[in-house]
């Protein structure tokens, strides 16, 4: 996984790059089987809960024992990403559900 620093900045575009996201936003998915479109909408809901976990993080007050770095930054950007990616597996909270049948529905109908 490639990561960019800048002025102590860790430059996370890359870093989704990386894990596949953006090429999962621009295929096509009209050619799709019912897994692959699941697959899809899974990794959206995770991408989403990974942004609601790292809002509700920010709400928690600074301190303790340690001085924030861009190292403990970065692995507490690695434990959201983690902790979206389990929220998601079996049921998840619907979402990829919600949009899996949408989709599906939009891709019948054309």
């Amino acid at each position: 996984m490639a990561i960019s620093v800048n002025n102590n900045l860790i430059n996370y575009a890359d870093v989704y790059k990386d894990n596949g996201l953006e090429n999962t936003l621009d295929k096509d998915y009209s050619n799709m089987n019912d897994t692959e479109l699941m697959d899809a909408c899974k990794e959206f809901e995770a991408y989403f809960l990974e942004m609601v976990f790292k809002e509700m993080k920010k709400t928690v007050p600074d301190g303790g024992l340690f001085e924030k770095n861009t190292t403990q930054e970065y692995f507490d950007d690695m434990l959201m990403q983690e902790y979206a990616k389990s929220a998601t597996e079996g049921e998840g909270v619907g979402l990829a559900k919600m949009l899996y049948e949408q989709m599906k529905k939009t891709n019948t109908s054309v």
